[in-house]
């Protein structure tokens, strides 16, 4: 992959982001009663409404929008599932974010995207291929992540020969077939979905080799935020006791090839993003000031 990749520049929704030399920073908001991290805290529409612009305030370059969660449990209508995340997609309208909706069902995609969302973050990695094509008839762009359970479903024990080699493989067959329905590489992006159907060390494994899923060549998103991975390797952590190993996790992954971090700790990550970059050299410094001349006598 060569540094001036033109799938690695990108203009999304209202952002235009050089993957070469950029990172982007998407913040969660989930309008569900059962959430991973918050636990229904965001559920009502106000609150989920809240969250998203003090996500922007705060520094996401992105929202990302979610009506059901991963984890296995019983299915949520569609029209139930659209009425939780469209509502918050039309309030972000004119917000200077870009607006993910996390589905994997092609009509709540649909409505999101007439509704204003600029991408679909599907988990399931285009289980159901209509959702392919209901991104290629528009303007989004599509996230391939990586798992293996269909929607909803449990899958314990997962076993690989090598956890990344099948990760890498999963998600080419997968962006092949998201271009053999229309969606152009300019409109995709990677994942290769942290503890989702996933031990520990699995995920450790993807992390630490991280640069091998990178090579495919499109933007690469981790959402490794406060996960299970963290908390174990960590010590029985509660999900709100992660953070500092999640930022460790975030700044790794960075230097492995990702360049978007999906995240519930929006202002501590921009922090950490911003100073990989200041150090890599890719922005400068907001002022200078420390032993710099003062402009008094020569």
């Amino acid at each position: 992959m060569s540094a001036g990749r033109p799938a690695l520049r990108r203009r999304i929704g209202p952002r235009e982001f050089d993957f070469t030399r950029q990172v982007a920073v998407m913040a969660i908001v989930n309008r569900t009663p059962d959430s991973f991290y918050d636990r229904g805290e965001t559920f009502a529409l106000d609150a989920a409404v809240r969250a998203a612009h003090a996500a922007v305030e705060a520094g996401a370059d992105w929202v990302d929008i979610g009506g059901a969660k991963f984890a296995p449990g019983p299915p949520i209508p569609i029209d139930e599932e659209a009425e939780r995340v469209v509502p918050v997609v039309a309030a972000l309208a004119g917000s200077g974010a870009v607006i993910s909706v996390d589905t994997f069902h092609p009509e709540v995609a649909r409505r999101a995207i007439d509704a204003g969302a600029h991408v679909i973050n599907d988990t399931t990695g285009i289980h159901d291929p209509a959702m392919a094509e209901v991104v290629a008839a528009s303007d989004a762009t599509l996230v391939v992540t990586h798992s293996l359970a269909a929607p909803r479903t449990p899958h314990p024990s997962p076993t690989y020969r090598d956890v990344v080699a099948e990760v890498a493989a999963f998600l080419r067959d997968r962006v092949a077939l998201a271009r053999a329905h229309g969606v152009p590489d300019e409109r995709l992006v990677i994942d290769p979905g942290h503890d989702l159907n996933k031990t520990t060390l699995h995920s450790l494994e993807l992390t630490r080799r991280l640069d091998e899923i990178a090579a495919i060549g499109l933007p690469l998103l981790v959402a490794l935020s406060n996960k299970d991975f963290i908390g174990e390797s960590l010590g029985r952590r509660d999900r709100r006791d992660r953070v500092a190993g999640s930022l460790a996790a975030a700044v790794y992954c960075i230097g492995k090839g990702a360049r978007i971090l999906r995240v519930h700790n929006v202002r501590e990550t921009v922090d950490a993003v911003r100073m990989v970059e200041a150090i890599e050299g890719w922005r400068e410094p907001v002022f200078l000031e420390h032993n710099m001349p003062t402009g008094g006598a020569s």
